[in-house]
């Protein structure tokens, strides 16, 4: 056994590559070690070709767009992140936020931090405004409003520019499902790290919902999550890292990164009852679909 190979901290090991190509449909490689180019590199050696860069809060969301402009390969999404709303309101830096300065706060702050994403919401780079939507695990119910309001701020600016419209859904399902039909959902708009059930799935499935499966779905305890791959149709589904969270079991607690997609698909190829490839196809053709590249 190899010295790092129970280290928690560890990267784990390259999977063997997939035949057909995919892509990474939500990543955070400003929050990952090493160079953009080092581990796009890595996971273009395993069979994952194309990654979407998210973006959390304002500095971020530039990041993404950059990184995309100056990579093949890379596509950006611009957003505040759901908890990252009532810190701007209340003029709280920590968190999400790389500000590193206390802001006044208040709606004004809000508003500015929105017209912001709208700008960047129109390069040509950016494919999808998100992710934005609604968490009531980290945000109690004195964020709700703020959260709500930016949600739906959201859904205007990907609407307008005509991108997608990926959501961070935690512990909200009604309520992200709620606004999506008072606003109307935009076209395109992916459930990032889906975390529903099968129940949710068929609700997501008749809306023409994307939903993006990420390691948790290799969990023991996340049975929910493979009832609703089993039921999700397969030209609504795709796989993501989340990376650096969600590191697929074996290797749970380590490290995520793009390259470890595979791992992911080769879990979610035996829960659907297909081979890799056919799973591998349609997750690539659905996310190209998906982004609109």
């Amino acid at each position: 056994m190899p010295a790092n190979a129970s280290d928690k901290n560890a990267a784990p090991p390259l999977p063997e590559p997939l035949r057909v190509p995919v892509a990474d449909s939500h990543t955070h490689l400003d929050m990952q070690s090493g160079t953009v180019a080092d581990a796009l590199a890595k996971a273009a050696s395993v069979g994952v070709t194309t990654v979407v860069q998210v973006g959390c809060d304002l500095a971020g969301s530039r990041w993404a767009a950059e990184t995309a402009a100056a990579h093949d390969g890379v596509h950006a999404t611009v957003a505040l992140h759901p908890n990252e709303a009532p810190r701007i309101v209340h003029g709280d830096p920590d968190g999400w936020s790389r500000q590193g300065a206390r802001e006044p706060g208040g709606d004004a702050a809000l508003d500015d931090a929105l017209a912001e994403i709208d700008r960047l919401a129109a390069l040509p780079q950016v494919r999808g405004v998100g992710e934005t939507g609604l968490d009531y695990f980290r945000t109690g119910p004195e964020g709700k409003e703020a959260q709500e309001r930016s949600f739906r701020a959201h859904i205007e600016i990907a609407k307008r520019h005509g991108r997608t419209l990926v959501i961070h859904d935690r512990d909200a399902h009604a309520d992200v499902l709620r606004v999506l039909k008072e606003e109307g959902a935009p076209e395109r708009t992916v459930f990032h790290c889906y975390s529903g059930d099968a129940e949710m799935a068929e609700i997501c499935a008749g809306a023409g919902y994307f939903m993006s499966f990420a390691g948790n779905v290799t969990f023991k305890n996340a049975r929910n999550l493979r009832e609703a791959l089993s039921v999700a149709p397969l030209e609504l589904v795709l796989v993501e890292t989340d990376a650096p969270f969600l590191t697929p079991a074996p290797y749970r607690g380590r490290p995520n990164a793009p390259y470890l997609v595979p791992v992911t698909v080769r879990a979610m190829a035996a829960v659907r009852g297909v081979d890799e490839d056919t799973l591998a196809t349609a997750l690539g053709s659905n996310t190209a679909r998906a982004f609109g590249y």
